[in-house]
């Protein structure tokens, strides 16, 4: 919803509330592209378009900023599982989710699945337990897939939606090491070739 279908809120808070949205996507494309250590928040205010200094209103250290940037992440899941739930079916969910996966795969092939290398990342550091919110975005998406395969009357849902997300992490992963998009391409087929031989289970 954007501040203009909010007329009731204060200019000023409307304006604040902009802007931390802005950093907070900032922060997760800057995390994604450069990693965390070699992020700065000068590099992230430089992406929001906001003065340094007043980064620190919003956000009190660069922790702050990965959360958010995880938080960014679960809201940009959270937007792309309402546009699928829209779709008549689960199996064309699924589908259009690996079709979604695939279309992104030039920006894996230069930096690797946006979660993923994040959560792979975080997991190495000893303090924070910025791992374990990572690992929540993960669950997300586990768990919308899983219900997917369930409302298609799958009897393991949840193995099935582990075999689906890791493949997409293993695909993007290989993507990445070896600079080649065309892997999305080949295995996001397998993926929907594997989709459309599942049998539905609510048949019968």
């Amino acid at each position: 919803m954007t501040d203009s279908l909010n007329p009731g809120q204060n200019p000023r808070a409307q304006a604040a509330g902009a802007k931390r949205r802005r950093l907070m996507a900032a922060a997760a494309e800057v995390v994604h592209r450069q990693g965390v250590e070699r992020t700065t928040i000068a590099d992230i205010a430089r992406a929001a378009d906001v003065p340094t200094g007043n980064v620190y209103y919003y956000f009190k250290t660069k922790d702050d900023l990965v959360a958010a940037a995880l938080a960014e992440h679960s809201r940009q899941l959270d937007a792309v599982t309402g546009e699928l739930d829209r779709l008549t079916g689960p199996r064309e969910r699924l589908k259009a989710l690996v079709a979604g996966w695939v279309e992104q795969r030039d920006l894996a092939a230069r930096f690797g699945c946006p979660t993923g290398t994040l959560a792979a990342e975080l997991d190495k550091r000893t303090e924070g337990g910025l791992d374990a919110e990572a690992g929540k975005v993960v669950r997300r998406l586990l768990d919308w897939v899983a219900g997917q395969f369930r409302e298609l009357g799958q009897p393991d849902p949840d193995g099935l939606a582990l075999t689906l997300v890791g493949a997409y992490q293993g695909m993007s992963l290989l993507t990445n090491a070896l600079r080649d998009p065309e892997i999305m391409t080949k295995e996001g087929a397998r993926l929907t070739d594997w989709l459309d031989s599942l049998p539905d289970g609510r048949e019968g």
